[in-house]
């Protein structure tokens, strides 16, 4: 008995050992999906994530920041992982993956009521766009020939430049663009781009399970509607989020 008892404790020694370790959770203002409001931070991805980490016993921290500089912490620092991050080939192999917080159709958007109608992408080409250093909308942008592109540290900044007539065009989230408009701001759709999957990217060092542990809770928040309910508490209800006039799934 005594020996069985050993075995077993040494067998789960590795698990104790990865679930005491903390995470860091680093992200951006990107409403409505991570964001500060009164100091805290939240939002749909952000309630996501603390509720899988918490589900799955894990102790975490939760930072906000510039995109560019949080995506370089958690390629580079041990048990830090960065989110909403687009999925994408490229960047497959540089983290270890938690999806999807979110799926989405990403979009070009301009200021409301300027001369860019009916923009082709042909026409999109000659014109200035705005993005955020490290963002993965940049690589997309570039894959698409865009070379006029406009950098900034955050979402915030390329909206104001968008807004002042600095840059001509934006890219982001249908989500996002929906949030905009509702809120009010003064935005128009320019063109559809190619939907794309968000999550949680983690370090490579990341203890493997720590990485299972917040996929199965995830899988689970999904599967049994909380994700659902956590997109309808923030004012984007499933059914706006997977239709958009000609969306591509």
């Amino acid at each position: 008995m005594k020996t069985l008892l050993l075995t077993l404790c040494l067998s789960l020694a590795p698990l104790s050992l990865a679930l005491a370790e903390t995470l860091h959770f680093v992200t951006e203002e990107y409403a409505p999906f991570n964001y500060t409001k009164d100091g805290k931070i939240t939002g749909i991805a952000v309630d996501q994530v603390e509720t899988i980490a918490k589900a799955a016993g894990i102790d975490y921290t939760l930072e906000i920041m510039p995109w560019a500089r949080a995506f370089a912490m958690a390629e580079n620092q041990p048990n830090t992982c960065v989110f909403t991050t687009g999925y994408n080939r490229e960047r497959t192999k540089r983290f270890i993956w938690v999806n999807p917080l979110l799926k989405d159709q990403m979009v070009l958007i301009k200021r409301q009521g300027d001369a860019h109608n009916g923009l082709t992408l042909a026409k999109a080409l000659e014109l200035k766009v705005g993005s955020q250093r490290g963002d993965f909308a940049v690589e997309a942008l570039e894959l698409l020939g865009f070379k006029n592109i406009d950098l900034a540290a955050d979402i915030d900044i390329t909206l104001r430049k968008l807004l002042s007539g600095r840059i001509d065009l934006m890219p982001t989230s249908v989500k996002t663009y929906k949030k905009l408009i509702k809120d009010g701001i003064p935005v128009e759709k320019a063109m559809l781009m190619d939907g794309q999957i968000y999550g949680l990217a983690c370090n490579r060092q990341t203890p493997q399970q720590l990485i299972a542990g917040l996929q199965a809770e995830l899988d689970k928040l999904i599967l049994n509607g909380d994700q659902d309910r956590i997109f309808t508490a923030y004012g984007l209800p499933p059914d706006t989020r997977t239709a958009d006039n000609g969306m591509k799934n």
